[in-house]
């Protein structure tokens, strides 16, 4: 069982992979007696493996089945790997399934590398398709199963939503299925399926009827958790506060958590809320929580059957900031209905009740399985057809209109609403000009530095970036530019571009695609000696370029950093007061650091690129 991660906006930040999709399956089986030896392969490989040495990892035992839990983020990867897998193994079966894997979404389905998929809660129909395939059975027709068949993909089997009881199968984690990492949040479901039928989201369509676990076998888990050594628990229930028994559950997670070892994360609605409630929330150990605002627009929250009011949500934000919890508040940009005024009124009311610094504002993205997707034509919204699913259109926003509303929502926010994608310049890269390319991690620096002209040698640049994407194809790849002495034409950055360009595309290639950058393949240079100013301004209009200098030469200039001048490569030590001072003077994004500890470090302390705090 293989789950790939989110690809980290950098080389050295946390991933959040938890498989728990794979340890509950891997339950499964258990529970239901199969005799079946299943693997479930370790974050520390799917994490910071390129796409070859993955593969091999992958292949070495030729398993019978790989199965692979796809979410938008990782499809496509997995597809590749599944392949290069039966290329190594060719009587390994493969298996997809996760929110991607439905009748719905063509992109998954028309593609090769598999040969069954599951859609819906699949904890039931694994069991009965790994049964059947043991005992030789056909398992076409097998409810919630597509088989492979020389002619293509069959319809799925007829199948009812599920409605086991959550107690009906272990924590994959007390199964030790799963490992409980302190360094990583602890992912937990307590609920399944969702009282609101919001059509956006994926909830309503996954499990209509409502599971819980009981308030006692609940807080039972938690308290394990903990002694497991987890940290931070993160609630998957859909919406936290609305699940049957919330007082008690709050009550007993105060007790299992009184000397509040544990920090915990839920996502919330405000309809509801009381300031008892978050007395009882802050008591139990949640110091950060979710709230989605979505819209201003009261006639847009109807529409897409969310509810509520903008008025509530400030409401409950004023009681769970008064109890000194911080909050991440969401409002969505393309709802059908809304206009381009209408967020931008989000924006305003965001600020004016003190939730502007803790808004998530993100273009709507029309997810498989959800009802405002198989309406999509009738609402005259567009969306692209691949991972991020991102609306294109609607019938009140043009295409123009979705991308300058988000400039505009930045513009009043004062920041930047996407993560930058930090350059990956420790020491130690990769060669470019060596005279082979050879499998690495999954996120690489591919640099081109010790010749005077870089430009003449543009044919050999071209060439090592095809060697590289051709060995990992969906791997994360920084190209850097190190000029010795001369400036190059802007050219050579227009001729990689178009080279990286090229290359198979993947979520994390569009997922940037309205700002016009390239999350998995980026661009830097990097300045050893001093340059024409006019070059490095014009080459900074093209990619990221950073000055090679020490700490004390960046604290001159800090403020100016990124801003008129280019960021920051710190080589050479830097001690914990020139760590501070840069964290306090300069934006963080432009200061990275040659020495891994030290990059290291200001990912996690500074950017907050770890996951459990």
């Amino acid at each position: 069982m293989v789950q790939l991660p989110v690809p980290p906006p950098a080389a050295l930040a946390a991933t959040g992979n938890v498989p728990l999709a794979a340890g509950c399956l891997a339950v499964s089986a258990r529970v239901h007696r199969l005799p079946v030896e299943i693997e479930v392969v370790e974050p520390e490989a799917t994490d910071a493996l390129g796409d070859t040495l993955l593969a091999d990892r992958i292949a070495r035992d030729e398993p019978e089945l790989l199965g692979f839990s796809l979410y938008l983020w990782n499809c496509e990867r997995s597809l590749h790997l599944a392949r290069e897998v039966k290329r190594r193994s060719p009587r390994t079966r493969v298996l997809i399934g996760g929110p991607e894997v439905g009748p719905d979404n063509p992109f998954v389905l028309e593609q090769s590398g598999f040969d069954l998929a599951v859609t819906g809660e699949a904890e039931e129909t694994f069991a009965r398709l790994v049964g059947a395939l043991i005992d030789g059975k056909d398992v076409h027709g097998l409810p919630g199963v597509a088989v492979r068949r020389p002619l293509g993909l069959t319809a799925f089997g007829a199948s009812t939503a599920a409605g086991f009881p959550l107690s009906a199968y272990p924590s994959p984690y007390l199964e030790d299925l799963v490992a409980v990492d302190p360094a990583r949040s602890t992912y937990v479901e307590t609920v399944r399926g969702c009282r609101s039928h919001c059509t956006f989201c994926f909830y309503p369509r996954s499990s209509s009827v409502l599971r819980t676990l009981d308030v006692g076998s609940s807080a039972a888990l938690i308290g394990k958790l903990r002694e497991k050594g987890a940290r931070e628990i993160v609630f998957l229930d859909p919406t936290f506060n609305h699940r049957p028994g919330f007082e008690e559950l709050l009550g007993a997670l105060q007790r299992e958590n009184a000397d509040q070892t544990l920090t915990l994360f839920a996502e919330v609605r405000a309809e509801g809320l009381t300031a008892h409630h978050a007395r009882m929330l802050k008591r139990a150990g949640f110091d950060r929580l979710e709230i989605g605002l979505q819209s201003v627009n009261r006639e847009t929250l109807k529409r897409v059957r969310r509810g509520g009011s903008p008025e509530k949500v400030a409401e409950a934000a004023r009681m769970l900031h008064g109890e000194g919890i911080e909050l991440l508040v969401d409002l969505i940009v393309g709802l059908p209905g809304d206009t381009p005024d209408d967020v931008l009124r989000g924006i305003d009311f965001l600020d004016a009740n003190g939730l502007a610094a803790e808004a998530q504002v993100f273009p709507l993205s029309l997810l498989p399985g959800t009802a405002m997707r198989a309406t999509a034509e009738t609402d005259g919204v567009v969306f692209d057809p691949a991972p991020p699913y991102r609306v294109q259109r609607t019938a009140t926003f043009s295409p123009e209109q979705l991308v300058e509303t988000l400039w505009q929502a930045e513009e009043r926010l004062g920041r930047r609403l996407d993560e930058w994608p930090r350059a990956n310049l420790i020491d130690g890269g990769l060669d470019g000009f060596a005279p082979e390319q050879k499998p690495g991690a999954q996120h690489v620096a591919l640099w081109f530095a010790g010749r005077r002209d870089l430009f003449g040698e543009r044919n050999r640049i071209l060439n090592s970036i095809d060697a590289r994407i051709a060995i990992d194809p969906y791997a994360t790849l920084d190209v850097v530019l190190a000029p010795q002495a001369d400036p190059f034409p802007l050219d050579l950055i227009d001729l990689i571009r178009s080279r990286l360009d090229a290359a198979p595309q993947s979520y994390v290639s569009r997922a940037l695609k309205h700002r016009g950058e390239d999350l998995q393949r980026r661009i830097a240079v990097v300045l050893r000696n001093d340059q024409d100013a006019d070059w490095v301004d014009a080459v900074r209009t093209h990619a990221q370029v950073f000055r090679e200098q020490t700490a004390a030469q960046a604290l001159h200039d800090a403020e100016r950093l990124g801003a008129d001048l280019p960021a920051a490569r710190i080589v050479g030590p830097a001690d914990e007061r020139a760590i501070t001072d840069l964290a306090a003077r300069a934006g963080a994004d432009f200061v990275a650091f040659a020495d891994r500890a030290l990059e290291a470090s200001w990912q996690q302390r500074i950017l907050g690129f770890g996951d459990a705090r």
